[in-house]
């Protein structure tokens, strides 16, 4: 048994990895440049987990979600395995910490937010770390031609001249052999004289095919129809994504009317919300999510059985993420896109939403000037919160439009946009120590949250200081809705002043303001990405209305898989067969009509060609007869000639 096998074992007690995780892991173990593609559920953890745990000094991860880090950081040191984090809005002091006991080599694995590697302190510690190696999770974030590209990633490169010799590891479950390209060059090594090497990327690319997913195009009239229906006839937890948080609401309370028990999620809900809803789905107290795209990257439950696409999407590598959060348990789920003409021309209006005319622009550049009311000449490093409601109404814009002209110019280098940089929660104390002691033992939660504060946090009595409200859920056993509820009912009685956890978007100059005429937008920042964006929405387009070819390939070839074979499952290839498939189906149901048990040798009897009675059977279980129960208990496919049971239940 290998040494990584021992640590898989021992930590995770896995027999043996799964899928490309040993190469990936050899090939990093090794010191090459690794990227790995693996399909959503795939295991990417493990390929720099058990790495880390096998080499000297510390491993960084740099991944975009505080929340995902946040819960891997506690499994980790649940299984023992010294694990940190460093994200924005925590303390100096708490950041200083962390890093230092990264040098003394008492961490494995240091995950870190991109938005922190810039920060001067994290530079100067990390030159006197030991670093195994670095992993970028999400990698597709920094590609230029990726679907999500974050400005922020590409301060990797910026880690990787600092450690030159350290290698990289790249993780994503989205991306197109351009951007598998782009990342390799974002991320090639750096040379001790600061010049770009062409050091190759060692590329292991794991199928993005799912057999137990199958994905289906309804063309519905009447979408809330359809989706009460769809969902009705569905038994497990699902997630219905929308495109606006309008509709998340809307759509949520539909479903709740039909009967259905439904919530929502968007980013316009405050931290307690969000952590409540995420919950109780997470722990089946509620089986419908509906949701935007801000319910996304770390979500982990496991049996999910459908995802649902009220709105459509706009771009492929968005719906074949979103769609793979169904099935990751590995049992049969479905993937449906709800379509009908209304949708392209929505998908048409969004080209115009997020590349308005330079002319616009412009405008928005000069109007947040007037905003902050920099001159020209000034404003370099000025950094400002910024409210775009206020900004819209003061200016008479519309915030889509106001929020992509940002987006470009940040793009072009003219400001930092930060649209929601999470603020942890702060508070500072109103009273004296001594009278805080006489007022303790009003209620228990009340004294547990002040005594978890005592002890976690210094300075409190003389001024604010930011806290973690799952920390202190952790320590005094309360969920981290009742800690939020206790701290407001503190600063109700003017204990505390307790300033809540939020999300506000920033805006920070990184270039002196000049004349608006004379602002550059080169093809780079607006025309290639312009052009590219039409394509993906065409190619959304084509997606939702060929109906000709089987949905499984269409996806695995537009992200440069070739020589697939149809699916079988999908509605593109229950259509293309019919009347045999339809006949197929009389005939079974004809065998089962006595509700008893039968052994699928049984089924062999009815001489029906095996395309056939996959076809029906697959139709069978996910369409007609899920009401009345029909099981087919088999390892796939599912016409395997030993121990297989169909039967009414």
């Amino acid at each position: 048994m290998s040494n990584y096998q021992q640590i898989l074992k021992q930590y995770w007690g896995y027999d043996d990895f799964r899928g490309i995780q040993r190469e990936i892991i050899e090939s990093i173990g090794s010191g090459h440049d690794t990227l790995g593609l693996m399909p959503t559920g795939g295991g990417k953890s493990i390929t720099f987990q058990v790495p880390a745990l096998a080499m000297e000094g510390v491993c960084i991860v740099i991944t975009p979600l505080i929340a995902l880090m946040k819960d891997q950081v506690h499994h980790l040191r649940q299984r023992g395995i010294m694990a940190a984090a460093v994200y924005s809005g925590m303390q100096r002091d708490d950041i200083l910490r962390i890093l230092e006991n990264c040098i003394l080599g008492s961490t494995k694995l240091l995950y870190v937010s991109p938005e922190r590697l810039g920060s001067s302190l994290f530079q100067t510690k990390l030159r006197h770390m030991q670093v195994s190696f670095i992993t970028v999770d999400e990698a597709h974030c920094i590609s230029q031609w990726g679907y999500d590209f974050r400005p922020s990633y590409l301060q990797i490169a910026d880690i990787r001249r600092i450690c030159p010799e350290v290698p990289v590891l790249a993780l994503t479950a989205t991306a197109t052999p351009k951007v598998v390209e782009d990342i390799c060059d974002k991320l090639k090594a750096a040379s001790k004289q600061g010049r770009l090497e062409g050091s190759p990327f060692h590329i292991f690319r794991m199928s993005f095919e799912r057999k137990n997913l199958t994905y289906l195009v309804r063309h519905a009239m009447d979408k809330r129809t359809e989706l009460i229906q769809l969902l009705d006839g569905e038994q497990g937890a699902a997630i219905v994504y929308v495109r606006s948080r309008r509709h998340a609401r809307e759509v949520a309370e539909l479903l709740t009317d039909a009967g259905l028990s439904a919530t929502y999620y968007h980013a316009g809900l405050d931290h307690a919300q969000k952590d409540q809803r995420q919950r109780d789905w997470q722990h089946d107290r509620v089986r419908i999510m509906v949701a935007t795209n801000a319910f996304g990257m770390g979500i982990d439950k496991p049996d999910v059985r459908i995802v649902a696409h009220y709105d459509c999407p706009d771009s492929i590598e968005a719906y074949f993420q979103e769609a793979g959060r169904a099935g990751r348990d590995g049992q049969p789920a479905r993937a449906v896109l709800l379509y009908n003409a209304a949708d392209e021309p929505k998908l048409h209006k969004r080209v115009s939403d997020t590349f308005p005319s330079k002319d616009y622009i412009r405008k928005v550049y000069d109007h947040l000037a007037y905003y902050y009311q920099i001159a020209t000449g000034d404003g370099y490093g000025v950094a400002r919160e910024f409210n775009i409601d206020d900004f819209c109404h003061k200016f008479n814009h519309f915030p889509i439009q106001v929020h992509s002209a940002l987006q470009i110019l940040q793009r072009a280098g003219y400001f930092e946009y930060t649209e929601e940089q999470d603020n942890q929660a702060r508070v500072k104390f109103l009273v004296t120590r001594d009278d805080l002691y006489r007022l303790r033992g009003d209620s228990p939660n009340e004294e547990r949250v002040i005594i978890a504060l005592l002890r976690n946090y210094g300075g409190l009595f003389a001024d604010f200081g930011f806290i973690d409200e799952s920390l202190i859920a952790h320590q005094c056993d309360m969920k981290p809705n009742d800690v939020y509820q206790t701290l407001k009912v503190l600063a109700m009685k003017h204990v505390i002043q307790f300033i809540p956890r939020k999300q506000v978007p920033y805006v920070r100059y990184l270039q002196r303001r000049e004349d608006s005429e004379h602002l550059s937008l080169p093809p780079s920042v607006y025309e290639e990405r312009l052009a590219q964006y039409r394509e993906r929405i065409e190619s959304m387009l084509r997606y939702a209305k060929d109906n000709s070819r089987c949905r499984s390939r269409q996806l695995l070839e537009y992200f440069g898989e070739k020589g697939t074979k149809d699916c079988g499952q999908c509605d593109v290839c229950q259509s293309s067969h019919p009347n045999d498939t339809r006949q197929a189906q009389h005939q079974i149901l004809a065998l089962l009509s006595d509700r008893q048990r039968h052994h699928v040798t049984e089924l062999f009897r009815l001489k029906l060609p095996k395309e056939d009675m996959d076809h029906a059977i697959a139709y069978l279980l996910q369409e007609e007869f899920a009401p009345q129960r029909l099981c087919f208990r088999a390892d796939p496919p599912f016409c395997r000639p030993h121990g297989v049971f169909a039967c009414w239940q």
